[in-house]
């Protein structure tokens, strides 16, 4: 497989996993509890395939990074995002779990109190790992 394209379909399973989330959250708010089920742990298995390949792909490159040619407001707008998404990211995997173990121990009010708190945190981290891949591959200026 020629790594060059995993950045994209990491793009691509980062907005799956938001669609999903975004329907996960109607069916629920629709009290369709066993199509709930099943979407989150789409999306948990779609968020769970990123993880995997975007870590193939940071070995596979040795940690290095694509840089961001952006300047002024652009850069700061990707710096913002980039450094907003990094920490919220690392809690997205423990968080999705602790969700999922509740959700099937039929434990609902720790589950959804969780959810009010984690649902938008995870969303927020696969629709700015949408912009982050979008500014930093297609719309990422030639540097000077």
């Amino acid at each position: 497989m020629d790594l060059a394209v995993l950045p994209a379909v990491n793009a691509s399973l980062n907005a799956i996993a938001t669609g999903l989330l975004v329907r996960g959250r109607i069916l629920i708010a629709r009290k369709e509890v066993d199509a709930h089920r099943r979407t989150m742990l789409a999306a948990f298995g779609v968020s769970t395939l990123f993880l995997a390949l975007y870590v193939s792909h940071k070995v596979a490159r040795g940690g290095v990074n694509s840089p961001y040619h952006g300047e002024g407001a652009a850069r700061i707008a990707y710096f913002t995002i980039l450094f907003s998404h990094i920490p919220l990211a690392a809690c997205v995997p423990v968080v999705a779990i602790r969700l999922i173990v509740l959700g099937l121990r039929g434990d609902l009010g720790r589950h959804k109190r969780l959810a009010r708190i984690a649902w938008p945190i995870w969303l927020y981290v696969s629709l700015t790992g949408v912009v982050i891949y979008l500014m930093l591959y297609p719309f990422n200026p030639t540097p000077a």
